[in-house]
């Protein structure tokens, strides 16, 4: 594993974004982990942040892409963050554009914020966790009638492998299926289970044999 993922995984610890007990999702699933991405508060927390997102953007993509396209409203603080990272570690200025909720009708008007989409902008979309892929079927159609704009991927935090909305494949799988573009995440929950079972951090284990067991049979359950 990559030493900046490890490092990711630590950071969404220490951040009390990745906590570990006992949840109950919006999709109603009873789970024994839960991801927060709107606990990354401070600039500090931000500005790694995009760090992180950034070096995977950059090695699942490369550079050959225009705009980074961040959803509302979470997706705006994470596109800016990335943005301005990007440009400080791999010296390319990407513009970032995200939609607003409803359109606004004066001064700037219309439904996206920021920079504006031009026929042939390649585009990667950002997004903080995808459960069930439901938001991208909002984003889109939004990204689709702005222009004709060429959607290269979709970047996440964390790929919880789970099922998505049609049961089969995990919800990053089912968006490449059904939009035709790739999808990665910085890290994927294997990947932490991997860092964490039964392995200190800050003098925690955080991933112990029970907690271990009881992911094995969410995964049972609902893995992909």
């Amino acid at each position: 594993m990559e030493a900046y993922k490890r490092e990711f995984i630590e950071f969404m610890v220490d951040c009390n974004v990745l906590k570990f007990g006992e949840f109950t999702l919006k999709s109603g699933r009873k789970a024994p982990f839960f991801v927060n991405a709107g606990a990354f508060v401070t600039g500090e927390q931000l500005k790694k942040l995009g760090g992180f997102y950034a070096k995977a953007i950059h090695e699942n993509y490369g550079d050959d892409f225009d705009v980074l396209f961040g959803p509302a409203y979470k997706g705006i603080p994470l596109g800016v963050a990335t943005v301005i990272a990007y440009s400080e570690l791999f010296g390319k200025s990407i513009r970032y554009c995200s939609n607003r909720k409803e359109a606004k009708d004066h001064g700037d008007v219309g439904i996206l914020l920021g920079s504006k989409l031009s026929d042939g902008d390649k585009v990667i979309i950002i997004e903080d966790v995808t459960t069930a892929g439901t938001s991208i079927q909002e984003t889109y159609p939004i990204l689709m009638t702005q222009a004709k704009v060429d959607v290269k991927g979709m970047i996440v935090s964390l790929n919880r492998m789970e099922k998505g909305l049609e049961g089969k494949l995990s919800a990053l799988d089912e968006i490449k299926e059904k939009y035709g573009f790739n999808t990665h995440a910085i890290v994927t929950i294997q990947d932490v289970m991997e860092h964490l079972y039964n392995k200190p951090y800050n003098g925690t284990i955080y991933i112990d044999d029970k907690m271990k067991a009881a992911m094995d049979k969410y995964y049972d359950s609902y893995g992909a």
